[in-house]
């Protein structure tokens, strides 16, 4: 069983996986003051709480799109599982070839979505990342990571929204009841919901239109479940993505 942490800007999210298959999901919010000792209990607590015993795992593996506290996480895995984790950045064999023109760039997230959409869906591939924010990649069918586009997340726009806005209030995620909204928190609803998935549409249209192939469509992160229901283009939602990469790229580096 192996260890996968993905460190995002908002949420770590923490993955026990054996034989390839996922056991348990869990998450916690990033926090950059928190120490090692402090994470380090949090990670057991979890572990307690799915009943894992954390001598139990052969290695762990980091992906980390917030530097200051990705060696944090590293110390406090090591002292947890008692192994040095694996931590995705340069050096890290992936599978893929990263053409975008400075490819020290590319967030590991990014990287580890691809591996792992190329490695479970046929020819080329787009990865929708929906997180703190929206991230679009494509993997050409010669496992090129040819690039993306970046967005707000739908919780910055929202914050953004409520914040900025003297009339318009805080709302939460949920299906409007139709497009034309009749009053402010249903059009607000609409806006957001219908807004993203008409956004995503035509950003699928426009990267087919531009790599010149059919692309399988893939989607993960924790605001895709709220949007891709409402897309007319066909989408696979796979909440559980990162973690399928990183464990690919775990298997990938190990010796023999």
């Amino acid at each position: 069983m192996i260890l996968a942490i993905d460190v995002g800007n908002s949420n770590i999210v923490i993955g026990a996986i054996h034989e390839n298959k996922v056991c348990f999901v869990s998450r916690m919010a990033t926090e950059g003051s928190r120490t090692e000792d402090q994470y380090a209990i949090y990670f057991r607590e979890i572990f307690s709480l799915y009943q894992v015993d954390g001598e139990s795992f052969e290695g762990g593996i980091i992906s980390s799109v917030v530097p200051p506290v990705t060696g944090i996480i590293a110390k406090a895995v090591s002292k947890i599982i008692g192994k040095e984790p694996l931590v995705v950045g340069p050096g890290i064999k992936t599978g893929l070839n990263i053409t975008i023109d400075n490819p020290s760039q590319l967030g590991s997230d990014i990287v580890v979505d691809n591996v792992a959409a190329r490695s479970l869906y046929p020819g080329a591939v787009m990865v929708i990342d929906m997180g703190t924010a929206t991230t679009m990649s494509v993997t050409d069918e010669k496992g090129n990571i040819r690039g993306g586009a970046i967005a707000p997340g739908v919780g910055i726009s929202l914050n953004a929204l409520s914040q900025n806005t003297a009339q318009l209030q805080g709302i939460s995620m949920e299906n409007p009841k139709k497009v034309i909204g009749t009053n402010t928190v249903d059009s607000m609803k609409s806006g957001m919901v219908y807004g993203w998935a008409s956004m995503l549409d035509g950003m699928i249209e426009r990267f087919q239109k531009e790599l010149g192939t059919p692309l399988t469509v893939v989607a993960t992160g924790g605001h895709a479940k709220y949007i891709i229901p409402h897309c007319k283009s066909n989408i696979i939602y796979n909440e559980n993505l990162m973690l399928t990469g990183l464990n690919l790229v775990y298997r990938m580096n190990q010796k023999g």
